[in-house]
């Protein structure tokens, strides 16, 4: 349940608060079982999984995450920007490093939204060369109609076949709406 009446930027909620919490809920449930019980602890050391946050978007998905995995976890966060024009489409960069070496490590990337996958690929590929000791990858959205390169996801939130421009619980437009406490779809006239 949304509490109070919706942002006037906002076209539509597109989840509000109540939804998001049960889902949230739920994937720290499959992420707890899959760690607990499912073998998918791979550390030889035993270390609780290392949640890799990725800022600033993924910044409140993460913390209400964490706080709901059963089990024993830590976190750390780190900072890519992505850019795109006509000789490089997609093109992305490490901004903030993480603080931790992850070396032997079970990692989970945490993102809000994943799109056309550049991202998420990247620090996939970035984090893979660090040799951790299993790689996982989280979204609360799955952006499906804008994906261009194929990405794998572990746990996704919710799949999001509509194409708006999703902003509020983490998400933002030129760093405003992001503490919306519901996810809903920007009004174009918005966007500048």
């Amino acid at each position: 349940m949304t509490t109070g009446a919706p942002d006037p930027a906002i076209a539509e909620i597109l989840f509000d608060e109540e939804t998001i919490a049960r889902r949230i809920a739920e994937l720290a449930g499959e992420i707890g079982t899959d760690y607990m019980e499912r073998g998918y602890a791979s550390d030889p050391e035993g270390r609780p999984p290392l949640l890799v946050c990725i800022l600033r978007g993924a910044l409140v998905f993460t913390a209400d995450l964490a706080r709901k995995i059963p089990m024993p976890v830590e976190y750390d966060l780190i900072s890519v920007s992505s850019y795109r024009n006509r000789s490089a489409p997609g093109a992305v960069r490490l901004v903030r490093d993480l603080e931790r070496p992850i070396a032997g490590r079970d990692v989970l990337i945490v993102e809000d939204i994943i799109d056309t996958g550049y991202t998420i690929e990247y620090l996939r590929r970035t984090l893979k060369a660090r040799s951790p000791a299993s790689l996982r990858v989280c979204t609360l959205i799955d952006k499906v109609p804008r994906r261009e390169i194929p990405v794998e996801i572990d746990y996704a939130g919710f799949p999001l076949e509509k194409d708006a421009f999703v902003v509020g619980y983490g998400m933002d437009y030129a760093e405003l709406y992001r503490n919306l406490p519901y996810i809903g779809a920007l009004k174009p006239e918005y966007m500048r």
